[in-house]
């Protein structure tokens, strides 16, 4: 089996000559004026926004992105007004670039540009980490997407959207499962399960940034909105929050991975969260901290660069995760958000960070022997593969020797 992979490439035009720089603002103060136009006048259907574009001097590849985008812009992103930075967007009908290993830069790109024979060609600097895509790309291997451009500060920066075909990683013989745990205070938990089922080597991503952010975020967008501050710059601000969430979105996922890959045929376990905006009901101020995190975000990220690195992701019920004991399966307590604590006699769990808890139970249901059912009833646990999965507590492996279970101990 494949799967669809999409990764956006990134590279800085060279310094144009004065021609050509003069030609670029040119293209991205008409499509602006374009798309401006298209927007205020209410145009929400392909022919409503192509019957506004029609008269611009732009080329074809710019126009149908236009009257792909503008109408997205009301029903997908519920715009209610423009940002002035907006890039210049073509369809991949204009895509071309050229190769040569003789040139300083060895990818050059041409420039779309309205009438016949004005195109112009320009130099690329890559990033050299996306080399290997870009090679794909000169050979067919990959398929381009909508392509942008836009000014950064001194810079003009391209964006191009390719998707390639990966062959999904299948389940090993002799699986390593790696459990994540998503949260508030820890943003990010991971635990393997190796020889006989034994916790090992957590791996913790603080969150504590990302609900810094979140909270001032809150906060400032409210004070503007009770200032009635315009709404450019209430979405500004947005905006940069959003892009600082996205950041560290993006390295917790890329370092889960990372952590993943350490051990041998890991399969990277993750819970299945489809209905948790739904089901959550703590409380307004809960809430808005809940809804605000960005579960779908990160999981998604990590699945997208576990498809990249090899790894099978799979997913499970998160029905009690992180109330009940990894190693007995019965409900414990948390005396507090870091501890959880075991409350079977005879089981030799006394406490333990409760996170990491959940890691390792969200790790042991890629096993159906191995997975631990609350003694609530919990409806069906089946993992969203679809793989048989009887679970129950009589089969489980204990840990070989009783040990120390507080997070310091694992640190150390």
């Amino acid at each position: 089996m494949t799967a669809t992979a999409t990764k956006t490439l990134e590279a800085t035009l060279a310094p144009p000559t004065a021609h050509k720089e003069q030609r670029l603002q040119r293209t991205v103060a008409t499509y602006r004026r374009a798309l401006s136009e298209s927007f205020e006048s209410g145009a929400d259907t392909q022919t409503a926004v192509n019957d506004v574009v029609t008269g611009y001097n732009l080329t074809s590849y710019a126009k149908d992105a236009l009257k792909n985008y503008v109408p997205q812009l009301r029903d997908t992103y519920n715009a209610s007004e423009l940002d002035d930075d907006h890039p210049v967007r073509f369809t991949n009908r204009g895509w071309n670039i050229d190769h040569s290993e003789e040139r300083t830069h060895e990818f050059c790109w041409r420039v779309p540009q309205a009438g016949r024979g004005n195109a112009f060609w320009i130099p690329l600097r890559i990033d050299p980490t996306q080399r290997e895509l870009w090679d794909d790309l000169l050979d067919g291997d990959v398929t381009v997407g909508e392509f942008r451009l836009q000014e950064h500060r001194t810079n003009w920066v391209l964006h191009v959207t390719v998707k390639y075909e990966l062959a999904e990683p299948e389940k090993p013989d002799d699986p390593t499962p790696v459990g994540f745990d998503i949260g508030e205070s820890k943003l990010l938990t991971g635990c393997a399960l190796t020889e006989n089922d034994t916790p090992t080597q957590p791996f913790i991503f603080d969150g504590g940034r990302a609900r810094h952010l979140r909270k001032e975020m809150h906060t400032t967008l409210q004070r503007l909105q009770e200032r009635d501050a315009s709404e450019w710059r209430v979405d500004e601000r947005f905006d940069h929050y959003q892009n600082a969430l996205t950041d560290i979105v993006e390295k917790a996922s890329r370092q889960a991975v990372e952590y993943a890959r350490q051990f041998e045929n890991p399969v990277i376990v993750l819970e299945d969260l489809s209905y948790i905006r739904e089901h959550l009901d703590y409380g307004k101020w809960m809430n808005r901290r809940l809804h605000n995190w960005a579960f779908a975000r990160l999981t998604g990220r990590i699945e997208d660069k576990a498809l990249e690195a090899g790894i099978p992701v799979r997913f499970v019920n998160p029905a009690y995760t992180s109330q009940t004991c990894h190693e007995c399966g019965h409900l414990g307590s948390r005396s507090s958000q870091a501890a959880f604590r075991c409350t079977n006699d005879g089981c030799w769990v006394t406490e333990y960070q409760a996170d990491i808890n959940a890691a390792a139970n969200i790790a042991g249901r890629l096993n159906p022997w191995g997975e631990s059912l609350s003694l609530k009833p919990t409806g069906d646990d089946s993992p969203r593969d679809r793989s048989a999965c009887d679970s129950t507590t009589g089969h489980r492996t204990p840990s070989p020797k009783p040990g120390q279970t507080t997070l310091a101990a694992f640190q150390s």
